[in-house]
């Protein structure tokens, strides 16, 4: 399971190298316009915690948007820096309340619907309080969260607290009524017709998001009443919510005087309420809730309604009661208000983010591991695909169509699957690589499968999962390396490839005006196809995702082999280990596993220090807290008597 865990921590590290580094332009946006109305949009076939998961089941789900559903764009306003992303109002018609209803969408500069096979992006559902409509939190705390959520990688969904227009009944009151939903469905006249939020919020909104945006899975965060209906949807529909989080929320409403208006009017009597009650909810689960490690909430200590409305430390009783993890940050001097919420947000955000993107890479991962594939059809011939080609130093990657030829003698054609990146790619990117060629295409840690095998390849064929290898082995008797049990930097190939070459001195890489381009490291990953000498291959078991073996073509490899085979680190012995990386993590994870006692981990970045102790890290150091003191006295004279036996710097 720690291993997984590291897998996943650098995945999604390599997925914004690649967004921020490699991007020479954003993304096209959703093809939304002002006024523009979309359609009939084709529904896509992918997985997401959004509603159904294929068009056939999204027919029988009584609130899946029908085929007929149109929502308009009231206003595209860009937001959240130069750099930022697009925030939309949309109108559309609802079948749970029976009115137009009105919601916001942030999507950041990331989103990308104009391909079948671009990652769904992940969801933060906002649930506002009391006399709100879908516009406070866009406009009072918009300017710190769309600049969080654009850096994250993630979408916004800020819908209404209730539904409005001709024939919604409404009273004379803030806490009832138009902008009270209160996130329930009203089984009582004259609320039971339009006052239907619960469905709206979890099937409704999520189904229509599905049906016209490239949207995955979601989390859901609130205000107040919106903290309410937040912590009592993902509670009682945990699995279905990647996070869950709230601002000065009505955590017990059957208790209080909000709850016990709301609940008379729209469901009969309190009691029918503590369905909806979050502190109910969580009263009644025997043990914690194992998709949520952590629900986090955030409170004023000077917020007027905290006292006789909130009530923090009733949901914290309960908690204890099932053991149930929730973080309660009690904010010094701050009150109820929007300047709380923009004061916090990102924190909220960036929680959400972290299991957000955990939760799409693992459905990412059971997709894949179920998938195979048939490529009876181009072996042999020529593939037309798509690559990330680097034509210069310094200059941005381009996605480009090119031609990738079949495999010649002692080489073997593979389909990339999953691609990370290395900070070697980088530097040959930046144009400090001596070796460095261009055009190229760069990449050299993946996992691939077996497309065809060219003449004399007896290792691997078809279908076959691998690893392939910058450095390969040949294993022949005369090779000293291969042969050596101190090394196994294999020369058989290494003059071609620092050519940028094949073994017989020709590219199978062509652009679409037939000029070649270069390989990498004999790898060249960023391409959806590539061609290896057979060497190169390191064949897998097919048990293991090739989402997380990719990571031991280097990184992970790297940091094991400086424990166990370059330094054969000892048992007892003390170990520092200085960057927190892919590379620094599998040091932490080589040296615990060969017996480490004392295992220190340096890194300014105090955000990596939870992974580095779930791997084994004994004491975690952030060098620019020590004011004068450095590092190395401070790990030679505080937390050892004369410093460590070993020292990686990663």
């Amino acid at each position: 399971m720690m291993f997984i865990h590291l897998i996943l921590t650098v995945l999604c590290l390599s997925a914004e190298w690649s967004a921020s580094a490699f991007a020479d332009a954003g993304p096209p946006f959703a093809r939304l316009s002002h006024d523009y109305q979309q359609k009939n949009k084709p529904s896509r076939q992918r997985s997401s915690g959004l509603g159904a998961s294929s068009s056939k089941e999204q027919e029988f789900s009584p609130f899946a948007a029908d085929n007929d559903t149109t929502i308009t764009i009231l206003s595209k306003t860009k937001v959240g820096g130069p750099d930022g992303g697009f925030y939309h109002r949309i109108k559309h018609a609802s079948v749970s309340t029976k009115t137009d209803m009105i919601f916001g969408l942030f999507l950041p500069r990331s989103y990308d619907d104009t391909t079948e096979d671009a990652l769904p992006t992940p969801v933060m559902f906002w649930l506002s309080g009391l006399t709100c409509d879908d516009t406070n939190f866009a406009q009072k705390a918009g300017g710190n969260a769309f600049v969080a959520a654009n850096k994250e990688n993630i979408a916004l969904v800020i819908p209404d607290t209730s539904p409005r227009g001709v024939g919604v009944h409404d009273v004379e009151s803030y806490d009832l009524g138009v902008g009270a939903g209160f996130y329930v469905d009203a089984t009582e006249e004259p609320y039971s017709e339009h006052y239907n939020m619960r469905s709206y919020i979890t099937r409704e909104l999520p189904d229509l998001l599905q049906k016209h945006f490239n949207i995955g899975v979601k989390s859901i965060s609130g205000h107040s009443m919106g903290g309410h209906g937040a912590l009592s949807i993902g509670l009682e529909e945990n699995e279905s919510w990647a996070a869950i989080s709230a601002f000065s929320p009505i955590v017990n409403p059957t208790q209080v005087p909000w709850g016990k208006k709301a609940f008379g009017a729209y469901l009969g009597s309190v009691e029918a309420g503590e369905s909806f009650d979050a502190t109910c909810i969580l009263s009644g689960l025997p043990t914690p809730i194992v998709e949520h490690d952590n629900i986090l909430i955030d409170q004023g200590t000077d917020d007027e309604f905290l006292g006789e409305q909130l009530k923090p430390h009733l949901l914290v009783d309960a908690a204890k009661k099932s053991g149930q993890k929730i973080t309660i940050n009690m904010r010094e001097g701050f009150d109820h208000s929007y300047f709380f919420i923009s004061s916090f947000i990102n924190d909220h955000i960036e929680f959400h983010a972290k299991r957000l993107h955990k939760k799409q890479q693992q459905q990412q991962l059971a997709l894949s591991e179920g998938k195979t594939y048939d490529f009876s059809s181009t072996v042999g011939k020529p593939i037309k695909c798509k690559a990330m080609v680097a034509r210069g130093p310094k200059k941005p990657l381009v996605e480009e169509e090119i031609t990738v030829d079949p495999p010649k003698k002692g080489e073997v054609r593979v389909k990339v699957v999953a691609n990370a990146l290395c900070h070697t790619d980088i530097y040959t990117l930046e144009g400090h690589d001596p070796e460095g060629l261009f055009p190229c295409i760069l990449g050299h840690e993946a996992g691939c499968i077996v497309e065809s095998v060219g003449e004399d390849v007896s290792s691997v064929k078809p279908g076959d999962h691998i690893i392939p290898c910058y450095t390969p082995q040949c294993a022949e008797p005369n090779c000293i390396f291969c042969q050596s049990s101190k090394t196994n930097l294999c020369p058989k190939i290494r003059s071609t490839q620092g050519q940028g070459i094949m073994p017989d001195g020709t590219t199978r890489f062509h652009d679409k005006n037939g000029e070649d381009i270069f390989h990498f490291m004999g790898c060249s990953t960023m391409s959806e196809y590539t061609v290896l000498a057979e060497i190169s291959c390191a064949k897998i078991s097919k048990d293991i995702a090739l989402e997380k073996a990719c990571l031991f073509g280097c990184g992970v490899s790297t940091g094991l082999g400086a424990v166990w085979n370059t330094c054969k680190v000892e048992v007892n012995s003390s170990v520092a280990v200085f960057g927190l990386g892919a590379v620094g993590l599998a040091v932490i994870q080589g040296a615990k596993m060969a017996g480490a006692s004392k295992i220190i981990a340096v890194d300014i970045n105090p955000s990596k220090f939870e992974m580095a102790k779930e791997l084994g890290a004994t004491h975690c150091v952030n060098p620019s807290t020590l004011g004068e003191k450095s590092v190395e006295s401070h790990i030679a004279g505080e937390l050892t008597d004369w410093g460590v036996d070993y020292s990686f710097d990663c």
